[in-house]
């Protein structure tokens, strides 16, 4: 994930002078499941067509400017990978961070599968 420069490319955006705050997810493997089970890694899968819905679906909502999203789809990741970033840019505190939430919660629960490798 390189936060930089999906913040620099929202920074360049003709309608950039709309944005009030620019918030960043930064999802990573972490050692154990929800159920309490040790993890050595996991894969995701994402379903492309689903993610742009979500996006395009969320970027409709009022005050947001943009959101780009970066997942590490279909590769083997260990402990402490990064997962997936999520930027959100829009003009105020309430409709930023509540759109990171529905977006993330949106994409974890419609567009990505994960498997989970158990130690």
């Amino acid at each position: 994930m390189d936060f930089n420069t999906l913040i620099d490319q929202i920074k360049r955006r003709p309608d950039y002078e709309k944005v009030g705050m620019i918030v960043c997810h930064n999802g990573v493997v972490r050692s154990t499941s929800r159920d309490g089970r040790k993890v050595r890694g996991l894969r995701v899968a994402v379903d492309n067509k689903r993610l742009a819905a979500v996006i395009e679906a969320h970027k409709a909502r009022p005050g947001i400017v943009e959101i780009l999203v970066q997942i590490n789809a279909d590769r083997d990741l260990m402990v402490g990978d990064d997962v997936m970033g999520l930027v959100v840019a829009g003009d105020v505190r309430e409709n930023v961070l509540a759109t990171l939430g529905d977006t993330l919660n949106a994409i974890k629960g419609k567009v990505t599968k994960k498997t989970e490798f158990f130690a």
